[in-house]
């Protein structure tokens, strides 16, 4: 079973690694964001709480996150694994996730810590745009990410938007956070020999690359699962 984790500052590219990886190797993506938004969608107590939480731009609690996931992991198409981002973003998480893995008696193959200059990140925030309709990110600050058109997606017409959080205030707070609260379990993994850092200061083929190199040359994953 192929487990891998992407962990990174904001705008470092996670998501865009991850969703790269999964088309290839067959493996489900499992984003914790994703996962709250759609349980904000039931009519459900649960998803009513979500829902406002999210609303209020609150944090969900632990325990909800933690069996949101241990049940996601426990689904069918994770079956020869998964790649995951966006979680755990702190100490505590960590040793729970630990804990999540150890009772289907599986273990994370690859941690990959996306190492991004600053000064580049706060670039890709401010000229972030993602696609309403598919979802597709692009960057009006890179001449390799622009849209044809600044305001419509090249891959299916759809509007691109800003995210609310997409700006330098929001930003210079949430990368406080990761380095207060996220960067300290890149040690904790390092211990487990798992982690792999790799130079995300370029383009997302090159980055993306030398992951892929690592990863196919795991016996883990089989020719079946590749794409």
């Amino acid at each position: 079973m192929e487990i891998i984790m992407f962990i990174a500052a904001p705008a470092a590219g996670k998501g865009s690694h991850a969703k790269l990886l999964s088309k290839k190797y067959n493996l489900p993506h499992i984003s914790t964001g994703d996962i709250l938004r759609e349980i904000s969608k039931e009519d459900s107590e649960i998803g009513a709480y979500v829902h406002e939480t999210l609303a209020s731009g609150k944090l969900v609690k632990d325990d909800i996150t933690y069996k949101l996931i241990e049940k996601r992991i426990g689904e069918m198409d994770c079956k020869n694994g998964f790649i995951i981002d966006g979680f755990p973003r702190n100490y505590e998480q960590a040793l729970k996730f630990d804990e999540i893995l150890n009772k289907k008696n599986v273990k994370l193959s690859h941690v990959f810590v996306l190492d991004v200059d600053k000064e580049i990140l706060e670039k890709r925030i401010i000229g972030r745009r993602t696609c309403e309709d598919c979802g597709r990110v692009y960057n009006l600050n890179n001449p390799l990410e622009r849209p044809k058109q600044e305001s419509t997606c090249d891959y299916c017409g759809g509007h691109l938007f800003q995210r609310s959080d997409d700006n330098i205030k929001s930003f210079e707070e949430r990368y406080k956070m990761y380095l207060i609260k996220t960067a300290p379990i890149i040690e904790y993994y390092e211990k487990q020999g798992v982690v792999t850092h790799v130079d995300g200061n370029h383009k997302l083929e090159d980055s993306f690359k030398a992951i892929d190199d690592i990863i196919s040359k795991d016996s883990d994953i089989s020719d079946n699962n590749k794409k």
